[in-house]
């Protein structure tokens, strides 16, 4: 197969990392994702990579907290992950770095633009975490952010649906599975592939995104390739 994309930004969910035992890391799982990622890598495509920390800590839920301090616990979710996901490449022989929106030098680097993309460009696989750095913002929006600003081909955004439907899936058996849709069709009609923000700075952008399944991880290799799975959200 040959890749269709030169750089991807690789969007995973803290959830999915937690596999089976619904929270924390389940290293197996990690692996399994890992893999295709080394595909990647060793085929030429430069792969950056944003992770959720939903598997340890969701800052919307706790509504009693203080927003601000909530979320920042989040980001240090998403660091925990990030050191995971790092880990398991360095077992598959994957060189890798790891950047943080929070300066945290002793156990990562500074998120640099410009040294991200030298990394990339060098085969590295860079894992970008705490999202954007700020409150109030998703780790959606930080990978939009992180894919504009490296100058990424599309977002590949792994869920556990197998693309963007009309309606709740799991609520609703009739619901309709879109191919493609728009970025406007997504904030319009509120589809959920993204909160608001993240979908709007795709757009300004003109980053695709490709919504897919994570249930077979070699459909990460097969999205790059550009085979039809999933549902491509564009202008």
């Amino acid at each position: 197969m040959e890749p269709k994309y030169k750089r991807v930004l690789l969007k995973l969910s803290g959830e999915a990392l937690a596999g089976e035992q619904k929270n924390g890391i389940d290293f197996d799982t990690v692996l399994k994702f890992c893999e295709p990622i080394k595909k990647l890598n060793r085929m030429g495509v430069q792969v950056a990579v944003v992770v959720g920390g939903g598997n340890f800590w969701r800052g919307r839920s706790s509504g009693k907290m203080d927003r601000t301090r909530a979320d920042h616990m989040g980001m240090l979710a998403t660091v925990i992950n990030a050191l995971g996901v790092a880990d398991a490449l360095e077992q598959l022989d994957v060189d890798v770095r790891v950047e943080t929106a929070i300066s945290m030098p002793q156990i990562a680097e500074p998120y640099i633009r410009n040294k991200a993309i030298r990394h990339l460009e060098k085969g590295r696989v860079v894992i970008f975490g705490c999202g954007t750095g700020n409150p109030f913002f998703s780790t959606d929006t930080g990978a939009a952010l992180r894919a504009a600003e490296i100058e990424a081909d599309i977002i590949l955004k792994a869920t556990m649906v197998d693309g963007v439907y009309d309606s709740d899936p799991h609520k609703n058996p009739n619901a309709v599975k879109y191919d493609s849709v728009t970025f406007h069709q997504v904030l319009s009609e509120e589809l959920g592939v993204m909160d608001s923000t993240a979908a709007s700075l795709c757009m300004d952008n003109n980053v695709p995104i490709l919504v897919f399944s994570l249930e077979n991880p070699d459909n990460i290799v097969s999205a790059v390739c550009g085979e039809n799975i999933g549902t491509i959200v564009k202008k």
